[in-house]
């Protein structure tokens, strides 16, 4: 699978279940359900506790709402970024999110997932 070749429409179609699911998960606190896609790569530093004390921490994390705008895609190397405008269900303002999707073991995984 050749996930650089497709267009930004396609990768946003398969960028939107991973970002839903992280969204709810983040907001139940469900570490399984959060890491359920994420690479091995990414597994490895993203261990229950620290993200439990992100979760602890940080409200944005927390309290996403569902109401987001994909703003498009960035391709690096073998990655493609999906930039969100992300809003919260308690916090005012937008917010950036950035979701890195790459290929491993010939499935689409997640690389990098942020939110600022």
């Amino acid at each position: 699978m050749n996930l650089l070749e497709k267009t930004d429409e396609e990768i946003i179609k398969i960028a939107e279940p991973f970002w839903n699911n992280l969204i709810i998960s983040s907001n139940k606190k469900d570490y399984s359900g959060f890491t359920r896609d994420f690479s091995a790569e990414m597994l490895y530093g993203a261990n229950e506790i620290e993200i439990g004390k992100q979760w602890s921490t940080n409200e944005l994390l927390v309290n996403l709402s569902s109401d987001k705008t994909c703003l498009g895609c960035l391709r690096r190397g073998s990655y493609i970024s999906v930039l969100y405008k992300q809003t919260s269900t308690k916090l005012p303002g937008e917010f950036l999110g950035r979701l890195v999707l790459g290929v491993e073991d010939n499935e689409i995984k997640i690389f990098g997932a942020t939110i600022f």
